[in-house]
């Protein structure tokens, strides 16, 4: 399997550094982590991966566990330790329609499930809103294996939480938070959650196509509706100039972590470095 690391910060952590939160996030077509000072607030390490096609799960935890080894991670001590998992295997479920005891049902339309498959679930409490999802189960056992207990969220509940963590107005509005290979539209009118998706794109076309269409479906005009990128975007990328060409009102959106420091803040998805907040 060919990948691309995209950049390690090269810092190595002491193994008594039980201070320290490490945030791992793992997808089929990538995975990264940071560090992150729960004292001082820095980001003391992180790299990222991307991979050229898309891998296995039995693959992907065979990279992580390298990476981990690489970087002096694995017999680390930490705080906290999290992991996101990223994948097209998930739905959300308004409160009042969740059973626990209904999981399978609520992805069978989806997602192609196996007998051995666990199904795992987030609720953001305050939203009236659950995540329910299949959830990568041989990296969880991994982590395990490595430092105990942690906690695991998917992907769509990171993104979700990252996006009420701010005041969301009472007018139609549309963020789109950007990976290397994938992205999700989130849409809201009236403070309320119209749509959230995921979508797998190879060129710029692509994603318009995607922001256009859900444009259309939700009779947003793009004259007037906002779209806010997020994630693995900067203004001036190719993705930001061809959504310029289409959409009247665009902006790079940033979650709030002003009290998080990295160098370069850039260079991480700060919609990540929430999940410690």
């Amino acid at each position: 399997m060919t990948e691309k690391t995209t950049r390690n910060k090269g810092v190595s952590i002491n193994d008594t550094d039980s201070f320290k939160n490490l945030s791992i996030q793992v997808s089929l077509n990538g995975l990264s982590f940071f560090v992150l000072d729960s004292i001082t607030q820095k980001v003391d390490a992180f790299e990222q991966i991307n991979f050229k096609v898309d891998t296995t799960p039995y693959l992907l935890q065979k990279e992580l566990k390298k990476l981990l080894e690489k970087n002096n991670l694995d017999k680390a001590l930490f705080e906290k330790v999290q992991v996101v998992h990223n994948n097209d295997m998930f739905c959300l479920v308004p409160k009042p329609l969740f059973d626990v005891n209904e999981l399978p049902n609520y992805l069978k339309f989806n997602t192609k499930l196996l007998a051995n498959d666990e199904i795992a679930y987030d609720e953001l409490s305050h939203h009236e809103i659950t995540s329910v999802y299949v959830p990568f189960t041989n990296i969880n056992n991994l982590i395990f294996e490595l430092y105990g207990e942690f906690e695991f969220i998917h992907n769509s509940s990171m993104v979700l939480q990252s996006l009420f963590n701010h005041k969301i107005g009472s007018k139609p509005v549309c963020y789109a938070h950007i990976s290397k290979t994938n992205f999700e539209l989130i849409a809201f009118d009236k403070k309320k959650l119209l749509l959230f998706n995921q979508f797998q794109y190879k060129t710029k076309e692509d994603f318009l196509y995607y922001l256009l269409f859900t444009y259309e479906q939700l009779g947003f005009d793009t004259e007037s509706v906002k779209v806010k990128l997020f994630g693995s975007i900067e203004e001036g990328d190719e993705l930001f100039n061809i959504c310029y060409q289409y959409i009247k009102k665009v902006a790079v959106f940033e979650p709030n972590t002003k009290e998080i420091e990295s160098n370069p803040k850039d260079s991480i998805d700060l919609t990540h470095l929430n999940t410690f907040k």
